[in-house]
């Protein structure tokens, strides 16, 4: 059988390679993997957030994969199938002594292909969503990262309406030219009617929505361009439930909102789907999936994650994290302010300060973690005016012995080429803010649809990220300061707590946390 074949060449594969990077699970990661090919039944895997970090896992489904007689296709950012085309494949093909062809590229070979086929997962979902032919079904594929999977689609559903648009729908319409530029003026006043906020987004009002309707009303269907198009058939959709469900109207399938740009006074249009589960479901059960991902739920079944994604009878497997080598130094203070009052802010920098200063004098770089957008440039400005040029907001240039004050998607998209962070501070969790009206908008759908908000939706984004987050120090077996008291003083401090494990908590605050740890790394 494959998953006999695979465990004992991989075995042996390992054994052979001095200095590979360790795991423990790679053979049971093979098996599973073979057997998912084999079988043609789903498997859904948690490598955990350091391995998922890392990347070590990627050996375990390239032997599998490569190993199997037949076609498998993979689907991964770019980034990682250089490293897969480069480094892993040539690696194993040369162990294994297969001659299983290799490609990449935005649509499956039609040449009866029968090897590795690498992809993008925006052209594997742009294929499946949109039902061409570019990915024969029945081929077994493998979807890396699946962590960003929701992200994803979204990203490929979202559809747009530009400044330029405008202008071309002008040209399509010229006998309706004063009504598009009339309501175009009329837009941009309510919109900028709208109160600053750091996001710049706003979901579309009621008015604003009677004015976009009154210009769909006068234009003919037939003579829109294509962006128009899609955008009016998803408007419409919205608009006929409001109007003909005026006690209780459905739930809208998508959010619809504006960014706006004051300086120039522009705005563009946006829509996107609120739940991809409905619209995922049938991709499922078009060819068997292994959907992998770092930390995506506390248990191995991952229900949520399962419901938001429309994944129904698959194999679930979560490996659990190295209590020794992954450990992290917890540093949980009591008596710090609620992250929404007023006195948070003073409290915030004079603890970061205090921990800066105490870790003066070993050498690594500090990450200092603010969602908070107008409070990540406030601790920016403050922090630079005392520590001086070796502290940067959102930058990669940094100094050895450099602080990077940084959000949290910066941070998650750039700490694959940073250094591990010798110490991590953390001003509040990474709840999705409900100040941004994106977020605001699908908390209400949840509401409204009787479903626990903040139990399917913010906390697990939250315990999601935060893991990802703090990957890099366990590397390095670091210190993390979490700042948010919530953590203390709510219930659901329990599951952050065991999110964060393996840890050992710090009560304290002494130089010699700091040296200590140096000492150590460097022996």
């Amino acid at each position: 059988m494959i998953e006999a074949e695979v465990h004992l060449s991989l075995h042996n594969f390992l054994r052979s390679q001095a200095g590979f990077p360790s795991w423990p699970h790679h053979l049971t990661m093979a098996r599973l993997v073979a057997r998912a090919l084999r079988t043609g039944r789903s498997a859904l895997i948690q490598v955990g957030a350091v391995c998922g970090y890392q990347g070590r896992y990627r050996t375990s489904f390239v032997a599998s994969a490569l190993m199997w007689h037949g076609p498998v296709i993979i689907v991964a950012p770019e980034l990682v199938q250089q490293r897969l085309v480069k480094v892993e494949i040539p690696r194993l093909q040369q162990w294994l002594q297969v001659g299983k062809p290799i490609r990449t590229g935005d649509a499956f070979p039609k040449d009866g292909f029968q090897g590795l086929f690498l992809t993008s997962p925006e052209a594997w979902l742009k294929a499946q969503l949109t039902f061409t032919n570019d990915f024969p079904a029945g081929i077994p594929t493998i979807i890396d990262g699946v962590d960003d999977l929701e992200d994803w689609v979204r990203h490929q559903l979202k559809r747009e309406i530009q400044p330029h648009d405008w202008d071309q729908l002008m040209l399509a319409c010229p006998y309706q030219v004063d009504l598009i530029r009339e309501v175009r003026v009329q837009l941009t006043r309510e919109l900028f009617l709208h109160p600053a906020n750091p996001y710049e987004c706003y979901l579309i009002s009621q008015p604003e929505a009677e004015i976009l309707s009154r210009l769909y009303s006068a234009l003919d269907p037939v003579m829109l361009p294509d962006v128009w198009k899609r955008f009016w058939q998803q408007f419409k959709n919205i608009d006929e439930n409001s109007s003909t469900n005026r006690g209780t109207p459905p739930l809208p399938p998508t959010l619809l909102w504006a960014t706006i740009a004051r300086r120039q006074g522009l705005f563009s249009l946006h829509y996107a789907p609120i739940e991809v589960g409905k619209i995922l479901s049938p991709i499922w059960s078009r060819q068997p999936v292994v959907l992998i991902g770092s930390a995506l739920e506390p248990e191995t079944e991952a229900p949520i994650f399962k419901a938001r994604l429309g994944l129904d009878d698959l194999t679930c497997l979560k490996f659990s994290s190295d209590s020794q080598t992954e450990a992290i130094q917890l540093y949980l203070p009591h008596k710090l302010p609620l992250p929404n009052t007023p006195e948070f802010q003073s409290a915030f920098i004079h603890k970061v300060r205090t921990l800066l200063c105490l870790s003066a004098t070993a050498p690594g770089l500090t990450v200092i973690l603010v969602g908070d957008v107008p409070l990540k440039a406030q601790a920016g400005a403050i922090l630079a005016s005392e520590f001086g040029s070796r502290v940067q907001v959102e930058k990669t240039c940094l100094d050895e012995n450099g602080i990077l004050v940084s959000g949290w998607e910066f941070w998650r998209s750039h700490q694959g080429v940073l250094p591990s962070p010798k110490l991590l501070i953390i001003a509040t969790l990474p709840l999705p803010s409900l100040e941004n009206p994106l977020v605001a908008g699908r908390v209400d759908y949840y509401k409204r649809s009787h479903q626990d908000w903040f139990r399917l939706y913010l906390l697990p984004t939250a315990l999601n990220e935060l893991q990802r987050a703090i990957a890099p120090v366990r590397e390095s077996q670091g210190i993390v300061a979490l700042l948010d008291s919530r953590v203390i003083n709510r219930s659901y401090g329990t599951q952050v707590l065991a999110a964060l494990s393996p840890l050992a908590r710090i009560n304290y605050l002494d130089p010699s946390l700091f040296s200590t740890q140096d000492e150590e790394n460097s022996t």
